[in-house]
């Protein structure tokens, strides 16, 4: 029977370019995609960027851009990861798109109807140097559960645990430092403790196969209350209060979804949106429309997704779903973290971390890592760890030794005598051989389905080792030269290509690029797990050509080589480029009295500085000081300015100069501004040498 399977991904956060966790991850989705295609089913695999919430607000503010200018910029520079690593998603979409805004409202408002939206009043941190309500994610401070440090205000990287940003030890801000304070404000729930939503979850986690064991362990942490009655599930807090980047709240004025509720929501519209473009009808001829599909009880829903988002996608989302009178998943399958060198975090200033973009500018095959990353996978939640001498060693003696070398063995013998035309008679030797690799065939498409890949290329591989012990007990090199050998030669190397398909067809799911090579080589149809049912017989291959290189290890010390070779300060910045004496004097740096200082308005950041630089008559400086200084506090004070730099017109006035002040590289885990102050005795006016 054919599958009908919806497949996605957990969707990135769109405040920055794609990391090796996101590629593991979707390499992983796309084998088991492509896998399922193999066996004649239909997939629809879709992904989107998760767009909303204050940290793209705030990033885009940063840049001058608009949110949805930031967010297209990032999206636009997703393609080159995607089409490099051969991740075949069939669309992909942004939670900003104007299903999701429909959808999330729509689920909305069925939950309310179910009596599943709470409105109550709660203290929520509030910055008093930004004037802004703070979003989890931007209050840090001490985990309520476990103690770990520099948590964030949603849940701690640490012990798992969920908890709501007031029950923070220490909070502090992370846009400016500051220790938030308390403030009432209005907010929306999903009343995930209620009884119907508990017991919904308990029966839905508990059905055979939709989660991992190790999942439903963490899963019964969750559910499990103290002998005090605390703890089990909790009410989620599904809004946030403007500004804010995202969807409003129907009925609710400046109130806005917040982000992961409408997160989830995006899986939905990223497959509406490829219905109504037509995608599906053009690839299986798919008439239906996505509500009818979606309605069918036969397609099956499939997430993969991080540890780190367990909670999420396992609890809240199913019970959105159900309680909305929307399909549920049939499968959420978790997986670990990347990690390199026996488990070390990956880290780009030490050199440790594996950029893909850069692992493909070197010229690295894509195919190499995709091979790699399924040979460390398997059903469980565990961590993959890449390790540079291992990565190096599995391909050159897998792919390359086992595998490739089968075709190079034998390819040259057939083009050369035989005009490339395999024998049908492959003796009786030969054919056990062959019927040994079609009989795996069921073993491997089992592991396959369970994700067990690491194990599914093990069973490849020791398959290519009979194929290669068979090579070397006939050794085609030998009867090459033997006289009257003619036919045990094209028979023994028809032999060998055989075999070689039928290892390409059950590597193709990791390696999609090389199998089309390998089918254009055979001159054959795209292969799928039926071409096992049939041999090729008298066919006529084409001209062979080297299929893969080996890894070169300088190209592993090149992508593991950190971008420059930083001189640290205590600060964490690395220093700047060396510069020579005339260089420094070129800029003019003077000591300034400040007269005034005053708020800019229509300004988050800046204050404007009357200055003294003891010419006469006060220059007018626009400072981007103002989330770490009241006015009133630096009038009189002495400071230090670039005198010499050239007047910048900007829409408040005319800046005309620069006054100095220090920073920590990382504002968000060290925020603070510190403007230079010289000792008393230094006069308005004294250049600085």
């Amino acid at each position: 029977m054919t599958r009908q399977l919806f497949v996605t991904t957990a969707l990135p956060y769109a405040n920055g370019h794609f990391h090796i966790g996101h590629i593991m991850e979707y390499i992983q989705a796309d084998i088991w995609v492509r896998f399922q295609r193999m066996q004649g089913h239909q997939v629809h695999f879709c992904g989107a960027d998760d767009a909303h919430g204050a940290p793209i607000m705030i990033a885009a503010e940063k840049v001058g851009k608009t949110p949805q200018a930031f967010v297209a910029d990032i999206a636009a520079g997703r393609k080159p990861y995607l089409d490099g690593f051969h991740i075949s998603f069939d669309n992909w979409h942004s939670t900003d798109g104007a299903e999701n805004h429909v959808l999330a409202q729509d689920i909305y408002r069925a939950l309310r109807a179910a009596g599943l939206i709470a409105v109550r009043s709660v203290e929520q941190f509030f910055d008093p140097a930004k004037g802004m309500f703070l979003p989890d994610r931007f209050i840090k401070g001490e985990c309520p559960k476990c103690g770990a440090k520099d948590q964030y205000g949603d849940s701690c990287e640490v012990c798992g645990a969920v908890y709501s940003p007031t029950e923070l030890k220490n909070p502090f801000s992370a846009l400016s430092g500051a220790t938030p304070v308390l403030k009432s404000s209005e907010h929306y729930f999903f009343s995930l403790s209620d009884p119907r939503c508990v017991a919904f979850l308990e029966a839905w986690t508990q059905e055979s196969g939709k989660l991992q064991p190790e999942v439903l362990n963490k899963i019964k942490e969750w559910f499990t209350k103290d002998e005090q009655g605390q703890g089990g599930l909790g009410d989620w807090d599904i809004s946030r209060d403007a500004p804010y980047f995202g969807i409003e709240i129907p009925d609710a004025p400046g109130k806005y979804f917040y982000v992961w509720l409408d997160a989830p929501i995006g899986y939905l519209a990223s497959l509406k949106n490829y219905f109504d473009k037509g995608g599906p009808k053009a690839q299986y001829g798919e008439s239906r429309s996505f509500e009818d599909f979606m309605a069918d009880p036969s397609v099956e829903q499939v997430h993969f997704i991080g540890k780190d988002i367990t909670y999420f996608h396992t609890l809240f989302w199913p019970a959105m779903l159900h309680f909305s009178g929307r399909k549920v998943p049939n499968n959420v399958f978790v997986h670990g973290f990347m990690t390199v060198n026996n488990g070390e975090k990956m880290s780009k200033s030490r050199g440790t971390g594996l950029d893909p973009l850069k692992y493909l500018k070197l010229g690295m095959n894509p195919e190499w890592l995709r091979y790699y990353i399924a040979a460390k996978l398997n059903a469980h939640v565990e961590d993959v760890d890449f390790n540079p001498e291992d990565f190096s060693s599995r391909v050159n003696a897998d792919l390359v030794g086992k595998y490739i070398n089968i075709a190079s063995r034998a390819a040259g013998f057939l083009a050369k005598r035989f005009g490339g035309k395999l024998s049908s008679d492959l003796g009786v030797d030969g054919m056990s051989l062959l019927e040994t690799l079609r009989a795996h065939r069921h073993t491997i498409t089992e592991l396959f389905e369970a994700r067990d890949y690491g194990k599914a290329l093990r069973e490849i591989m020791a398959l290519a080792d009979r194929v290669n012990e068979y090579v070397d007990a006939n050794k085609p090199w030998e009867l090459a030269k033997k006289e009257g050998a003619e036919q045990v030669l094209q028979d023994v190397c028809s032999v060998c290509i055989e075999a070689f398909r039928l290892l390409t067809i059950y590597l193709k799911p990791v390696l999609p690029a090389l199998a089309a090579n390998v089918e254009a080589f055979l001159q054959i149809a795209p292969l799928d797990f039926t071409s096992t049912d049939q041999l090729l017989g008298a066919h006529t291959i084409g001209t062979y050509s080297h299929l893969m290189q080996r890894v070169d290890p300088k190209l592993l010390d090149a992508l593991f080589e950190p971008p420059t070779a930083p001189k640290l300060v205590p600060g964490g910045e690395e220093l700047a480029p060396e510069i020579k004496i005339d260089d420094f004097t070129k800029v003019d740096l003077r000591v300034a009295k400040i007269l005034k200082a005053e708020h800019v308005e229509g300004s988050d950041k800046l204050l404007r500085l009357t200055l003294d630089v003891g010419e006469g008559s006060p220059r007018n400086v626009f400072s981007g000081i103002k989330s770490a200084y009241k006015p009133e506090d630096l009038i009189g004070k002495l400071t230090v300015m670039v005198a010499n730099l050239a007047p910048r017109k900007m829409k408040f006035g005319i800046s005309e100069g620069m006054v100095l002040a220090a920073s920590h590289a990382d504002e968000k885990t060290h925020p603070g501004i510190f403007v230079l102050e010289p000792f008393p005795g230094a006069q308005p006016g004294m250049r600085i040498r």
